[in-house]
């Protein structure tokens, strides 16, 4: 075999071995790429048709999309950029919508300056040290003396996520480089609680 076959068939090992993957962590989206207002809307509409099918309650429906909707947004305004060029802006990332039995996970991972560590960090540990009442409490502060930045910001998508999933955020930073590193979010919705 020539060097090129051995490559194609990697790749399709490589595929498969993803497939399996994704189904085993019960993935129903997936993409990496510019989260545009476009492409909101048509995972939005996807995820609609899928849990309308599974006769997921409207309760449920509502917090995923919304949660979908601001995670998404946050990529877009917030995602740095590694190597940009004219056709390559900010505002890309992964997203992943997994199905479990009790609950959906909404995962997005973007590049960030590391910069930016320290501040978000201290911003989603306050988010997770609080309660329902907490949360509230900060986001209308938030609005009324937060810092918000040219893209908004102030972490209110973060407070508004935490406030209507009722669970923690779970983050981590994974370093690229001496410059930037990879974060990555995931926020549980459960299924039933209503």
């Amino acid at each position: 075999m020539d060097g090129k076959s051995t490559d194609i068939k990697e790749f399709l090992e490589f595929v498969y071995s993803f497939y399996k993957t994704m189904k085993e962590q019960r993935v129903q989206l997936v993409y990496e790429g510019e989260i545009t207002h476009q492409i909101t809307k048509a995972f939005t509409s996807l995820t609609e048709t899928n849990m309308e099918l599974d006769a997921e309650s409207q309760s449920t429906q509502k917090k995923v999309f919304h949660v979908m909707v601001e995670c998404l947004q946050n990529v877009g305004k917030h995602a740095d950029c590694l190597e940009c060029t004219d056709s390559r802006k900010d505002g890309r990332g992964t997203f992943i919508l997994c199905k479990g039995n009790d609950e959906y996970t909404i995962t997005t991972g973007n590049i960030v300056n590391k910069i930016k560590i320290p501040e978000m960090v201290e911003v989603l540990e306050k988010i997770n040290s609080l309660d329902k009442e907490g949360l509230k409490q900060l986001y209308k502060q938030q609005i009324k003396e937060g810092r918000l930045s040219n893209k908004g910001g102030a972490g209110l998508g973060f407070i508004d996520i935490a406030k209507k999933t009722g669970n923690p955020l779970y983050y981590n930073f994974l370093s690229i480089n001496e410059e930037f590193s990879f974060f990555v979010l995931t926020s549980v919705i459960s299924r039933y609680n209503d």
